[in-house]
């Protein structure tokens, strides 16, 4: 399977869709939030559930930055240079 998720390093450089067969009948897939969560309700009840594994210990968040809020213009900085992996957060 091959899964492209987000744009936010530009967009994928061109792919053989032939390989995908020639490794045992794979597919690739661009999944949109807004065909899983296409209402209110669906997109709380993800959220919820999402709350709920977080707080079980079930997904773990790791934060790799993070900032206090008086550096926010280098974080945001650090952001656009891409120099940041994963999560990143402001401390109040």
């Amino acid at each position: 399977m091959f899964v492209s998720f987000g744009q936010s390093s530009g967009p994928i450089p061109p792919f053989n869709l032939a390989l995908l067969s020639q490794k045992g009948s794979l597919y690739a897939t661009r999944p949109s939030l807004f065909a899983y969560v296409a209402s209110r309700g669906e997109l709380v009840a993800s959220a919820n559930a999402l709350f709920e594994m977080v707080a079980k210990g079930i997904v773990r968040i790791a934060i790799n930055q993070a900032y206090p809020l008086a550096d926010a213009a280098r974080a945001h900085a650090d952001l656009e240079a891409r120099r940041t992996t994963g999560a990143s957060v402001l401390i109040p």
